[in-house]
Order: structure tokens, then C-alpha cells, then sequence
């Protein structure tokens, strides 16, 4: 049995999977869309006589599915106007490690998740963002012993002028075991070609739109996965955990290509790595700290469709670059 997830799937689909730290905007629940992404850590040295490297692969699927407007009538006798729109995430990721240039272990990870995400914005109660989801990791040889997770959430987010918001709020999730984690976010314009966002504490990012088509990002970002293997002893088979995280720092370039397609280049470096294992106990075996590592990583967004309603919508109220971004 070998089992994987992200460690941070979880909370941060909630929040437009920005888990690879490429920039987040709001305006990218508006349209449906596909994305496919690859990024390779180069190996370093894990423990001075190995190295240790990763390549993660996949896709991430946006799907509108429901929008409305309602109009309400207290029993105080008020008025109330609520715009509702909700989406699915569909995200697929294939995690292979190395272990000097050999499969660790043999065949890799992959994990299938799929979510929905509710934004309900009104006169009373502003704007809320619910979400929640699940999903199953299994190893690359089978797909006969799946394991589940799950996850869910809702933040608040206030609008503070045309340009700026900030949003709080908490995801519950369940990976191997069941964590809370607060989350604070910020999204400011700063002059007519900056904007800096921030989800807390998984990523921070500073946007450069140069033209209509081209800007670039400098970004960081944690990011990880956890997954689990078994040994096969002479007695019995040994089940074992490991789990890697680090933070990444790094610039991208963005264009916008053709209307529908979006294309990034990104690398920069993979530091404050750490790998640990641990046994069904939970009790550690071996901790290693990979050297600091380049890392390089592309994807192709394409929009299927736009709305006119929804690029304005979006652009007045200065929620992102009209799904520019990834």
C-alpha cells in the first residue's frame, strides 16, 4: 500500500489551489478553466552521500456550475440584495521522488480530489467564501487500496476600496490526521502595474502587469506532500510514512496568448527543506535536511469561455487581471 496528498491540497483548493505558489485571482472562479503544470526540484545532497529530488505533475480543473441574484425582505422590514456563484475544482497530481536518480519509492504517488467552493456576497453580510471537499491518494501500481482525506472551510472577506481587499477565515482538514489551520489574506493595487496578494500562512506574491498580455511574478510559498509505503521484510511487510515540505522562492513570467490561453515560466530555489520518516506509530525513524536546491516549473492554462459580465465585474472591483494570472 502507498498512499500520498499533498500537505497542502487540502486548504489551499479552498483558496484556488495555489499550492505550487504560482499568484492566486479571484477572477480565475469566474471562467472555467484548465490548467496543466510540471515543476522539477533538482536533486541535492539529502544526507552527504545521497540526493534527493522531486517532479510533480498534474492538472487543475475550474468549473462554474451556478450563479444568481436574489433579492430579500427581512422580518425588520429591510431589503436585502445577495449575489450567489459557485464552482467545482477538479485536481488531479502525480508526485514522483528520487533518491539518487532512483524512483523513492519504487512508483510514486498520485491523488484525485474533487471540491466545491461557494462565494454569497450581499448588502448585510458582505462577502463569504465556503468551500469543502474530498479526495483519495493511492499508489501508481493500484487502485484498489485508496485513502481518503477531506476538507472545509469559510473565510470572510472585506472589500476596502475598489482596489484592495482582505479576507480571514479557518480550514478544518483531515490528512493523516486532523488539522486546523487559520488563514489570513490580503490582495492590494499598488499604482497602476503592482499588486501584491497574500494567503498566510501558505504563500505571498508580488504581481508586475507590464502589458495586457505579459507580467511577471515574484513569488514564495510552502509547499509539500505527505505518503506513505510498505517494506517487504522477510517476516512481514513494514509500513512506512514520509513526509516533505519546503518553501519556494522564485520569479515567473506570464502571457497571455491567443484569448484563451495562458502560458508560465517559473524557477527560483527549493529551501528549509525537510524529509521525515516515521513508522504506523507515528514514532520517527530518520529526519533529513536537503541542501537548497534550484527548481524550475511551466504551465498552460486554457480558458474555455469568457464572460463580458464577469471580466467587469471582476476588473471594477480590482478581484484580479481578468483571469490573466494563474
Amino acid at each position: 500500500m502507498i498512499h500520498s496528498r499533498s500537505l497542502l491540497t487540502c486548504s489551499l483548493l479552498l483558496f484556488f489551489s495555489a499550492a505550487q505558489a504560482q499568484h492566486f485571482s479571484l477572477s480565475r472562479l469566474f471562467y472555467p478553466n484548465l490548467t496543466l503544470k510540471a515543476d522539477y526540484a533538482v536533486p541535492s545532497s539529502m544526507n552527504g552521500t545521497q540526493d534527493y529530488g522531486v517532479t510533480r505533475t498534474g492538472f487543475l480543473g475550474i468549473i462554474p456550475i451556478h450563479s444568481e441574484v436574489q433579492l430579500g425582505y427581512s422580518l425588520r422590514k429591510k431589503f436585502d440584495l445577495r449575489a450567489v456563484h459557485t464552482v467545482m475544482l477538479a485536481q488531479y497530481n502525480q508526485i514522483q521522488p528520487t533518491v539518487d536518480g532512483k524512483n523513492s519509492p519504487e512508483n510514486g504517488y498520485k491523488t484525485l480530489s474533487l471540491g466545491v467552493i461557494r462565494l454569497q456576497a450581499s448588502i448585510k453580510d458582505r462577502l463569504w467564501v465556503y468551500g469543502g471537499g474530498l479526495g483519495m491518494t493511492e499508489t501508481n501500481e493500484t487502485f484498489f487500496s485508496p485513502q481518503p482525506f477531506f476538507w472545509g472551510g469559510a473565510a470572510r472577506m472585506h472589500i476596502l476600496g475598489l482596489r484592495t481587499q482582505i479576507l480571514y477565515g479557518s480550514v478544518l482538514a483531515y490528512n493523516q490526521k486532523l488539522r486546523f489551520v487559520p488563514v489570513f489574506g490580503v490582495n492590494k493595487g499598488l499604482g497602476r502595474h503592482w499588486r501584491v496578494s497574500a494567503l498566510l500562512p501558505f504563500m505571498a506574491n508580488a504581481n508586475y502587469k507590464a502589458t495586457k498580455w505579459f507580467n511577471v511574478d515574484l513569488l514564495a510559498g510552502l509547499s509539500g506532500y505527505s505518503g506513505g509505503f510498505q517494506i517487504q521484510m522477510p517476516e512481514e511487510k513494514m509500513l512506512r510514512r514520509e513526509n516533505y515540505r519546503q518553501i519556494k522562492t522564485g520569479i515567473s513570467a506570464n502571457a497571455h496568448l491567443f484569448t484563451a490561453i495562458n502560458v508560465s515560466l517559473e524557477a527560483g530555489v527549493s529551501t528549509f527543506r525537510q524529509i521525515k520518516t516515521f513508522n504506523s506509530a507515528r514514532e520517527n525513524l530518520t529526519s533529513y535536511t536537503p541542501a537548497t536546491t534550484p527548481y524550475i516549473g511551466a504551465s498552460v492554462r486554457y480558458i474555455t469561455s469568457r464572460s463580458k459580465l464577469s471580466s467587469k465585474f471582476t476588473r471594477r472591483m480590482g478581484l484580479g487581471q481578468s483571469g490573466i494570472n494563474w
